[in-house]
């Protein structure tokens, strides 16, 4: 029989683990919480911002630049610096190396965050799931949606995430057979039985859920979530598009209005839409 652990071997072996979860989570920061997406307020017009080279609104240069890599604003210690300050403190732009490309953030003169920034920046691909903006196209932060996943702008966090658990099916059926789909992509917003969520092309982890058929994202379980399979699309960008539509119809040239408001399942007829949209909405 094997030996009987004592209490400061389990204690030993559990530190141990502690200790390498706090390694493996040191390099997965979320996307609010990280350097180069952080609030800035502007030192020449106070409007708050995501961290930023250049203010957003006036394009003024902060006095204070944060490294969007590492997070601080003074160098303290030259040893990995590319430029050498030996006895002295820098700060403002005597700490400024490069400007990312990607988060439009200060980078310090830091050997290693000059070289690892631009490839392990979490804002390379950050556009808006909802409408299609950039780091460049708007002056907020990034965020990331709690059930998808995807890319989200300030302005269309909160109504994205109220909307998202929703299934492009009438029924809570598995995409391939007519069983009850007991596994939910938030990210492709469909439903798969136990048969079909095994994926050939996507292996699963141990202790993890199966990950998605289509597109690899992790599935949850549709008893956990509050899905539904009613559509509420009322985001700006919908509701501009629904207007423009509107006009369309009203003009004459209504053929792609027509197929825009049928795949959203809307009645193609002015009065209807008026009538059905709320106050707040037409007057956004």
């Amino acid at each position: 029989m094997p030996k009987k652990k004592t209490g400061a071997r389990k204690k030993a072996e559990n530190r141990k683990e502690r200790e390498k979860q706090v390694r493996a989570n040191r390099d997965h920061v979320e996307v609010a919480k990280h350097p180069c997406n952080v609030n800035m307020d502007c030192d020449k017009c106070q409007r708050k911002q995501k961290n930023r080279a250049f203010c957003y609104f006036c394009n003024a240069v902060q006095k204070l630049p944060i490294c969007a890599n590492c997070g601080k604003t003074k160098c303290m210690k030259s040893s990995d610096c590319v430029i050498k300050h030996p006895g002295i403190h820098s700060t403002g732009m005597a700490m400024v190396g490069a400007v990312c490309d990607f988060c439009e953030a200060w980078v310090c003169h830091s050997r290693k965050c000059l070289s690892t920034h631009a490839c392990v920046c979490p804002l390379t691909d950050a556009d808006c799931i909802e409408c299609d903006r950039s780091v460049w196209d708007h002056g907020g932060r990034i965020f990331r949606c709690s059930f998808c996943q995807n890319f989200l702008c300030e302005d269309d966090q909160f109504e994205h995430q109220a909307s998202c658990q929703i299934l492009q099916a009438e029924t809570f059926k598995c995409v391939s057979c007519n069983r009850l789909g007991q596994h939910s992509c938030l990210r492709c917003k469909a439903c798969f039985c136990d048969e079909h969520a095994k994926s050939k092309v996507y292996k699963q982890e141990k202790g993890k859920a199966p990950p998605c058929p289509k597109c690899g994202h992790e599935t949850q379980e549709t008893k956990d979530l509050s899905m539904s399979s009613k559509l509420h699309t009322w985001s700006r960008a919908f509701v501009f598009q629904l207007k423009v539509c509107l006009v369309e119809i009203e003009g004459g040239s209504d053929y792609f209005a027509k197929y825009f408001l049928h795949q959203n399942g809307i009645v193609n007829r002015p009065f209807y839409i008026k009538s059905s949209l709320p106050p707040s909405v037409l007057k956004r």
